[in-house]
Formats: C-alpha cells, structure tokens, sequence
C-alpha cells in the first residue's frame, strides 16, 4: 500500500529471460535485459553462430562502458549465457523474445518449439517489425500470452519499444510487457495489430519517399537527410536510417506493406537495384553512403 508521501516501486525486470536469435537485434535485446538485471539464454544455431552472437554482446557493452552507461560490463556479461537449442531455455523465464529474421513461416515454427519448451509459464514476444501478431498467434495453442515486442535498433541506445497487441493478447500480457520495457529504462507505445504497426508503417514511406527522390535526382541523399534533420528535428534522416536498417530489410518490409496496404508503399527501383547489388547499407559497406571507413 502507498502513501501520499511514497514513491512507487521501480518496475522490476524479469529474472531470467530468453533470447532466440542473436543476430544485431537479438544481441541488442539480450544485452538491455542483462543490463537491467535479468539473467537471459541467448539461443543460436550452432556454436559458432552463439559465440559470434556473445562477442556482439560484449563489443556493445565495451562501447556503453566506454560512453558510461554501464558501470561493470564484465558482471552484465556474465549474465548471459548461450544454448544450442530452444529445447535448453529454463523453464522458470517468465519472458521469451524471438528475435530471428522476417520469415513468417521461420517465426511461426521457432514461436511453436518455444511454447512446447515453455508451456504456460512465459510470455512470448515476436521481435517483427512488421509481420502480422495474429497470423504469427494462429502456431500457438496460447495466444492469450503472446504479443509483438518490437525494439528499435540500435536496441541499447533507442528509448521505444512498440508493443503490438493481438486480438487474443490477455491485458495482463500487455501490462508486463509495459513494465518490463519501463525497466530497460525505455518507454512503450501499445498499437493495435495491424499492416505496420505504427512505427514501420511511417517510417518506411518516409524512407521511400526519400529513396524515391534520390532516384528523381531531386536532392543528394545527404541533402534530402539534412532537411529532415535540421528541418524537422528528425534524430537522424531516413536514408541514413535505411542504411542502418538495411536496404534489405526495408525492401521485405516495403514488399509486405505494398501487398497489404497498396501502391504507396510500392518499393522504388532504385531500392531494389542497390539490394540486387548487394549493396544493403552499413552491414556491407555500401548503401545510400560509403561506410567503409
């Protein structure tokens, strides 16, 4: 019970989480909930896949001890644990995020094995930025306990977590989730599921509009982001934020919003041209800027 003079309880992160992916995203998600205290099963693929995913938790938490924002990252490593399979995820963790890549059919299956690992006793969460949240639920037997959990990248860094409810979502899955993003120190915004969500489904047709006018010739890409940034106050503009999505990944996702929502979200030829290229953004050198050096 509170008095006026108390000051309500801090939400607590949960005590032990699981990760399966941990590709930027997954690491990313895996390294907030150990910093904020959780104890998290990052599950990959194979050995080699689980080491290269716990060196990108220890390179990020080099980089946030560098920057301040975590004291010990040693003790915060030392919380996260790798495993070979989803079948090894402790059966006490009260929250699940899958965290693989945009394949509907590959989220549905890993979603499935985590709730045979898990049973009833954890929160599922699906990591997509886009995916339909019902259609991924119809692989569950208890979709009352699954929602969308969409982080932001760089996850560490970025304050919003977009939570994502189903029609079968239980308010008491939204409201732990709502706690559990207030303890990473982030802040949420709860959307209805829908072709999307929110958050994708504006910032990518402001990126293609973007695109669209680099192809145009109407402004260089540096250009047209500097009029978003000083302009709007955008924290950073949306060429430079597709390179650091990846020209890939907001292609899959334009193709999806395209299928779903109509022509305005129709993927520019430009944008398929640097994909077909391979040139994907920040992770391959090349995108709308040169990140060799």
């Amino acid at each position: 019970m509170t008095t006026p003079d108390s000051t309500p309880a801090a939400p607590a992160a949960p005590r032990s989480v699981g990760v399966i992916g941990g590709g930027r995203m997954g690491a990313g998600i895996a390294q907030s909930f150990a910093t904020a205290g959780s104890r998290v099963t990052l599950v990959e693929s194979s050995p080699q896949a689980a080491a290269a995913a716990l060196e990108r938790v220890a390179t990020g938490l080099r980089r946030a001890a560098e920057r301040g924002s975590v004291s010990d990252a040693a003790e915060v490593l030392a919380r996260v644990r790798t495993a070979a399979s989803i079948a090894e995820l402790p059966r006490g963790a009260e929250l699940v995020v899958e965290a693989v890549p945009e394949d509907p059919a590959l989220k549905a299956e890993v979603l499935a094995a985590a709730e045979r690992a898990m049973g009833e006793d954890a929160v599922l969460a699906t990591n997509t930025s886009s995916l339909p949240v019902t259609e991924l639920a119809a692989a569950l037997k208890h979709p009352a306990r699954f929602l969308g959990m969409h982080f932001f990248n760089p996850v560490p860094a970025s304050e919003l977590v977009e939570l994502v409810t189903g029609p079968r979502t239980a308010p008491e899955t939204t409201a732990a989730a709502r706690a559990w993003t207030h303890a990473l120190g982030k802040t949420d915004v709860v959307v209805r599921d829908s072709p999307g969500f929110a958050s994708s489904r504006l910032g990518v047709l402001l990126g293609l509009e973007a695109i669209r006018m680099v192809e145009e010739g109407v402004a260089a890409p540096a250009d047209i982001d500097h009029a978003m940034t000083l302009g709007y106050k955008h924290p950073m503009g949306p060429l430079r934020l597709t390179d650091l999505v990846g020209l890939d990944v907001r292609l899959a996702i334009a193709e999806h919003l395209h299928t779903t929502l109509g022509e305005r979200f129709a993927p520019p030829a430009l944008l398929r041209e640097k994909v077909a290229r391979g040139e994907l953004g920040r992770k391959t050198g090349r995108g709308f800027y040169d990140w060799t050096s």
